[in-house]
């Protein structure tokens, strides 16, 4: 299969190594600058210690990369999803298109299957890459099992079957709103678990932050139209656990540092990447509010991180609600 990877960060990187292995693979970059470096330096900045094989070829334009492919890949953050759908829609309205990013638009609290409808409707089929990877393990050749979800079932089984190897395990899905959703609010429980780990609390509250953490994700995406299965899966559940208790977790390294009094700003520059809790956390809660869900672990995070409230308190207030039967509607 000829696939084209728009995207050249470490996720979009990550996925060009593995895939090049089977397939005939096209990695794009944005700024031209980077696509240049990238074809003279035959690595990623981003991947430490990893060098494209052979197969990866850089294309030098959009339209190059595009022309031959199967299927496009866009693993650009979610910010630019909307971008990238607009390019391809312009160059091949009809492709084939799968997106690796997880998250809210910060803008419209669109998720991405939302912001795909709209710039680029005429795809013959669009669906979600999403699942518990770090790209650096990707890249290794580590084993990781991701989740591919279309509404076209025959799509999803097809492909997933196309693109899994021994190595990345590609399983099918129809549930595109849960695979989004658990990917997304994952991010956001991720920092609570940050916070804790950074306070010190233990591996006992971690298991029950995570836990919990968990019962939000499932009364969220049930109540917008996720399966409850979704959520105990791999974007679910495996997602979650990854994201929460990985020292490769840009938003449980997030939750570390404000638990250490480091403010937000001076965060996010030192990591230098996307940390995608951040951004889809003011999100999350508005859907739930909409949906009339009770979330205060995502409540909590977004006190701290938009409310300037201390973690430490953040942490007391949770821990002085009323007990109630672990599992309930509300």
């Amino acid at each position: 299969m000829k696939i084209a990877v728009l995207g050249a960060g470490a996720w979009g990187s990550a996925l060009a190594v593995s895939l090049s292995a089977a397939h005939e693979l096209s990695l794009w970059a944005r700024r031209p600058e980077a696509r240049e470096e990238l074809a003279r330096r035959r690595a990623s900045p981003y991947l430490p210690g990893i060098a494209f094989p052979d197969a990866v070829r850089i294309a030098p334009d959009l339209a190059s990369a595009l022309s031959p492919c199967d299927i496009a890949i866009v693993a650009t953050p979610t910010a630019g999803l909307r971008d990238a759908a607009g390019a391809i829609a312009r160059a091949r309205p009809d492709a084939n298109l799968l997106w690796a990013c997880k998250g809210f638009e910060t803008d419209t609290r669109k998720l991405p299957h939302e912001i795909v409808g709209e710039v680029l409707p005429s795809a013959r089929h669009a669906g979600a890459l999403s699942g518990p990877s770090f790209a650096l393990e990707v890249a290794r050749g580590q084993p990781t099992a991701l989740v591919l979800a279309c509404a076209d079932e025959a799509f999803a089984v097809e492909t997933s079957s196309l693109l899994n190897s021994a190595r990345l395990r590609i399983y099918s899905s129809t549930d595109v709103v849960g695979v989004e959703l658990g990917g997304a609010v994952k991010n956001v429980i991720a920092i609570a678990a940050g916070i804790a780990d950074g306070l010190s609390l233990g591996r006992n509250a971690r298991a029950a932050l995570i836990t919990r953490g968990l019962a939000e994700i499932v009364r969220l995406g049930a109540a917008a139209g996720g399966l409850p299965e979704t959520f105990m899966g791999l974007t679910g559940l495996g997602d979650l656990v990854l994201t929460a208790t990985g020292d490769l977790s840009r938003n449980r390294e997030v939750g570390v540092a404000l638990a250490g009094g480091s403010a937000l700003p001076e965060i996010l520059s030192r990591i230098g990447h996307v940390a995608e809790g951040v951004n889809s956390a003011a999100a999350v809660q508005a859907l739930a509010r909409q949906h009339a869900v009770d979330m205060p672990i995502v409540d909590a995070v977004c006190r701290v991180l938009f409310e300037g409230e201390l973690p430490g308190q953040a942490v007391h207030q949770l821990l002085s609600r009323d007990p109630r039967p672990e599992w309930r509607d509300q």
